[in-house]
């Protein structure tokens, strides 16, 4: 049975840095298109993050980009997001996502945005919180 589970989140002034983490089993994490999603209040999810299934070529979304890094180990089948220079804006409710069916992670996928809901596996989420 695949499970995804979240930790790492917390309070942090602006300009700080967490990271997250996503331990995965019932499946290889490094085989498939898996990624970071958040979803701020009142505010619809998004992707932040993702790996490619096709080639492992990385996406991170343009407000995160230089800021956010997403990694992954594969001998600890966990996947990672490093997030430096936080701002209030990044509060949210993070979660980690994968299908295994099919490639999801690329520039302009619709499953980063509106379809998100139909990718298969979902953490629970991590909250995050940036004070100004």
């Amino acid at each position: 049975q695949v499970q995804l589970v979240e930790s790492g989140g917390g309070l942090v002034q602006a300009g700080g840095s967490l990271r997250l983490s996503c331990a995965a089993s019932g499946f290889t994490l490094g085989r498939h298109a898996v990624g970071w999603f958040r979803q701020a209040p009142g505010k619809e999810r998004e992707g932040v993050a993702c790996f490619s299934s096709s080639d492992g070529s990385t996406y991170h979304k343009d407000s995160v980009e230089g800021r956010f890094t997403i990694s992954r180990d594969n001998d600890k089948n966990t996947m990672y997001l490093q997030m430096n220079s936080l701002k209030p804006e990044d509060t949210g409710v993070y979660y980690c996502a994968a299908d295994a069916h099919f490639s999801w992670c690329y520039v302009g996928s619709p499953y980063l945005g509106a379809s998100y809901s139909y990718l298969d596996h979902w953490g629970q989420g991590t909250a995050v919180t940036v004070s100004s």
